[in-house]
């Protein structure tokens, strides 16, 4: 663990068989503001929508991120139906839960084309935008993300927990667009968990837009 007393004093102190504070340092890891927990949707009829949703792995640190990130499959290898959902501890990625029913996401759909060119880099940006907190207060609003795999195009979403705070939905929409580098004609939308529950996802209004 890391301490504040002085270098000096560590140095004076450990003995020849004790492992040297350039080494010690190594094994410091980053923390993150929030734990994060990755979920994995895969759509099997055969069961239930909670039984195909299964957490892989939660994290707090940079380099404990970095060690899942780079030992999963990357969006656009995943097949037809699957998802994947990064939201902070304590927030399951459904619409029921107590931290999401009152809010909605911004949503980008993506076309087949950009499954190869764009997908995967815009999910990673995502991902770096909540485990960065790059909102700046509006972070707090972040519940988590979604990337859905799906034939006719993908589709990416951030969630956030109250559709009626629109200061905070408009820094993180207006923010995001910047982040991923979207063309200033390229409209993205932010719809509410109820509207979007209430009518198919083709259909559904958006409240804000950016």
């Amino acid at each position: 663990m890391a301490t504040s007393e002085p270098r000096g004093t560590e140095s004076e102190e450990a003995s020849n068989d004790s492992p040297t504070p350039a080494v010690a340092e190594q094994y410091i890891k980053h923390p993150l503001q929030n734990r994060w927990a990755l979920w994995y949707f895969k759509n099997d009829k055969s069961k239930s929508w909670t039984e195909n949703l299964r957490l892989i792995s939660k994290f707090d640190t940079v380099e404990d991120f970095w060690a899942l990130y780079n030992h999963i499959q990357q969006p656009s290898k995943l097949g037809f139906g699957c998802d994947y959902c990064l939201f902070k501890d304590g927030i399951k990625p459904m619409w029921e839960d107590d931290r999401n029913k009152l809010g909605g996401r911004w949503l980008m759909t993506l076309s087949k084309q950009q499954r190869h060119n764009d997908l995967d880099r815009y999910w990673m940006e995502t991902l770096l935008c909540l485990i960065g907190e790059s909102f700046d207060e509006a972070s707090e609003d972040v519940c988590g993300a979604v990337v859905n795999v799906r034939p006719k195009g993908d589709k990416i979403a951030i969630w956030t927990g109250n559709c009626q705070n629109r200061d905070a939905i408009m820094t993180i929409g207006l923010q995001y667009k910047e982040r991923l580098n979207l063309p200033i004609k390229t409209l993205i939308g932010y719809q509410s968990h109820d509207d979007t529950s209430s009518k198919s996802g083709s259909t559904t209004k958006n409240m804000y837009s950016v």
